[in-house]
């Protein structure tokens, strides 16, 4: 079922004009649509004249603060008091992270707005699209609706955080509704080219180099049908990786010819021994989704997560085996 509710996009709309002060916060290591969208959020309830806190367990991405109103991100500290606090992009409540949710454990009501089939439907009220290619389209949504607040910033923040979801408006999600919101978003001033350059023509030298450390582990298996790399703490220290560096390296596999299920595995310093999986797959009758789901993970049928015990030769083995089966003739 694509839309999971108990509110609507009004009911949501008039708790938030009725309430004084709010919390926006999203999903840890945090990728364009979780800080635009918590962003545009944010900055309408400002404009309302509310009290607002945006938290995030992670600093904010380098990549990402040139987006407007970055600076009002914070890590969580002391309890934070608010009447509501607002999760977005998020499908399960321990990917706030522990430090938000014990900031804002006297929260009196939560609300949870997300696009992810594997949302757990948590908080008090919670509106999950699993159709809305960006969780970016549903706060558009959100705010056209019931007449919000929508000015080039918060649009700024929308189309970044519909665009790095959407890989800038070309996987399967994408509907005529989504470029109608782009066109939208344009007509209200929005400098679509520089917003581009900004979010994929401005990366840090030391990606590349990772993307090369990473090349070098590059195996392709399964007939020429998976790709997959391992990222190891080893190489993640010798080029100065920070946890945003990753994002979006794995589509390098995925756009290989005859691939069609990307693996990124990453050893995850602290965690004893934890590996964070990430799958993509370009073929909808491989859904990654229920593959990660295996682990206790979850996402998309196209794009989906999960982290596992290491290490890491292990975990691959485990996910292949799981491959194995989702790519045998009789599932697909």
């Amino acid at each position: 079922m694509p839309l999971r509710t108990n509110t609507s996009l009004e009911e949501i709309a008039r708790l938030l004009r009725e309430s004084s002060s709010f919390a926006v916060l999203s999903h840890y290591r945090p990728d364009g649509d979780a800080i635009g969208s918590s962003l545009a959020v944010a900055l309408a309830l400002k404009k309302l004249g509310k009290s607002v806190r945006v938290l995030n367990e992670d600093p904010v991405p380098e990549t990402l603060k040139f987006l407007p109103g970055s600076e009002m991100i914070e890590q969580p500290g002391d309890a934070v008091n608010v009447d509501v606090a607002i999760a977005v992009d998020c499908a399960t409540r321990e990917r706030l992270g522990a430090k938000c949710l014990a900031a804002l454990a006297g929260a009196k009501q939560w609300i949870n707005i997300d696009h992810h089939r594997s949302n757990e439907d948590y908080g008090d009220r919670h509106f999950i699209d699993s159709d809305a290619p960006a969780t970016g389209e549903i706060v558009f949504n959100l705010l056209t609706a019931a007449g919000l607040p929508l000015d080039v910033e918060i649009g700024s923040n929308l189309y970044v955080a519909i665009s790095t979801d959407t890989g800038s408006f070309q996987y399967q999600g994408t509907t005529a509704r989504t470029y109608e919101i782009g066109a939208a978003l344009i007509r209200l001033g929005v400098d679509i080219s520089t917003l581009a350059r900004d979010t994929y023509e401005n990366h840090p030298m030391r990606r590349i180099e990772l993307l090369r450390g990473l090349l070098n582990t590059m195996e392709v298996t399964h007939g020429g049908r998976v790709a997959s790399w391992g990222l190891t703490t080893e190489l993640a220290s010798s080029v100065g990786m920070k946890p945003e560096d990753a994002e979006g390296l794995i589509d390098t596999m995925r756009s290989i010819q005859g691939v069609v299920v990307a693996a990124a595995f990453e050893e995850l310093p602290g965690t004893d021994g934890k590996i964070r999986l990430s799958l993509r797959s370009k073929d909808p009758r491989i859904d990654v989704g229920r593959v990660c789901a295996i682990f206790g993970g979850g996402g998309h049928p196209l794009a989906a997560g999960a982290r596992l015990r290491g290490p890491l030769s292990e975990a691959k083995a485990r996910v292949f085996q799981a491959l194995d089966e989702a790519l045998s003739p009789s599932q697909t």
